[in-house]
């Protein structure tokens, strides 16, 4: 069975602003994932729920067994661990759903700083640039 190891970044230019998302997936059976898509307009928590979901989308399509993700979101963290409640109106709808695919997989999400999370970080920005071109 599959076992994918994803580290997710979202983020916006200006909060908000021009957002995008970055997503690199190893242990994929095509190797190395990565996706860089732009989201419109966002704020940077509503951006990194999108990175998440896209991980989960992809590991639920890929019939992964299992997926830890790793984010620099705190945010999203503890709101997907449970550790703080998602009272965001803006953020709830997106929270749901996330859980709703996690609860499929054997999920696990991990915080990570920032320069250990650069690749996925680089996508997001130029997710972004692309829609300032």
């Amino acid at each position: 069975m599959l076992t994918l190891v994803a580290y997710i970044d979202g983020g916006s230019l200006g909060n908000p602003g021009p957002s995008g998302i970055g997503v690199v997936i190893d242990g994929s059976e095509e190797g190395r994932i990565r996706i860089a898509r732009m989201i419109g307009r966002q704020d940077n928590n509503v951006a990194e729920y999108v990175a998440l979901l896209e991980a989960l989308q992809y590991a639920v399509a890929s019939r992964a067994q299992s997926l830890h993700v790793y984010s620099d979101s705190e945010v999203v963290v503890r709101q997907m661990t449970g550790v703080y409640a998602c009272r965001s109106p803006r953020l709830y709808s997106l929270n749901w759903i996330c859980r709703k695919l996690a609860s499929s997989l054997k999920f696990s999400i991990s915080h990570v700083p920032r320069e250990d999370n650069a690749e996925a970080n680089s996508l997001a920005n130029a997710a972004v640039r692309e829609q300032l071109a």
